[in-house]
């Protein structure tokens, strides 16, 4: 059993990779739209969509977590499988 730390140091971690792989999606260029603010550069976005990235960067990483932790608790992701998986020995 892990602690409450351990936990929510993992689901942070977890939850910026996911935020990282989601940004780029649905972003459309000023240079796209034909929308090029004055003073700005071309290759920023017309409409981030930020708060509706956050939420579904929070429901994808609580899903990859609670997955992992259940695979974790069946005794799936133990230290002797994952060094076997990734072929480094125990010593």
């Amino acid at each position: 059993m892990t602690s409450i730390s351990t936990a929510l140091a993992i689901y942070f971690v977890l939850w910026w990779v996911v935020l990282f792989a989601i940004l780029p999606f649905g972003v459309r260029s000023q240079s796209e739209q034909g929308q090029r603010a004055p003073g700005t550069d071309p290759g920023a976005p017309v409409k981030a969509q930020m708060l509706r990235k956050l939420l579904w960067t929070t429901l994808i990483s609580a899903l990859i977590y609670a997955a992992a932790a259940l695979a974790y608790r069946a005794g799936y992701l133990d230290i002797d499988r994952l060094s076997k998986l990734f072929g480094l020995p125990l010593n």
